[in-house]
């Protein structure tokens, strides 16, 4: 009765930790999604590396970038580990302006089409996962003016 009891209260403590990621998933995703992606792009960035490109795009901009953006750069450049080419800088090998362009694309789709119940997923799965979330707060217009 006893382990019976504490298996009952082991899932109900699961529940309300997962319901709190939710909760921490949906204002996120709604954050994400009040700001705007910048208007001016294409500036020539060097980079060696896609998580370097996208921290120069965060300085550059002050934008944050998508958790799932930023995790999408950690795993592009895992890919590269091996290669033949993996001491070469990525702005050789891609042009910069075409690298730029590429991960805007995704940010706009991850900003504008992740579901927090995904994101939630996934943050419940890994305890570290505020490590890919930008502490880079733009100021955003008044949705009331």
């Amino acid at each position: 009765m006893v382990q019976l009891f504490f298996i009952f209260f082991l899932l109900f403590m699961a529940d309300q930790e997962l319901n709190v990621i939710l909760r921490k998933a949906r204002m996120y995703q709604e954050y994400m999604q009040m700001v705007p992606l910048p208007t001016r792009k294409s500036s020539l960035i060097p980079c060696n590396s896609w998580m370097g490109l996208a921290a120069s795009m965060k300085e550059l901009y002050g934008q944050p970038l998508h958790y799932l953006t930023n995790l999408s750069m950690k795993q592009w450049d895992y890919l590269r580990i091996g290669a033949n080419d993996e001491d070469v800088p990525l702005d050789t090998l891609i042009d910069p302006a075409k690298a730029e362009a590429n991960i805007w694309l995704i940010e706009e789709m991850h900003r504008n089409t992740t579901s927090p119940f995904f994101i939630a997923r996934l943050w419940h799965g890994d305890p570290m996962y505020h490590v890919y979330i930008d502490a880079i707060f733009p100021e955003l217009k008044d949705p009331s003016k």
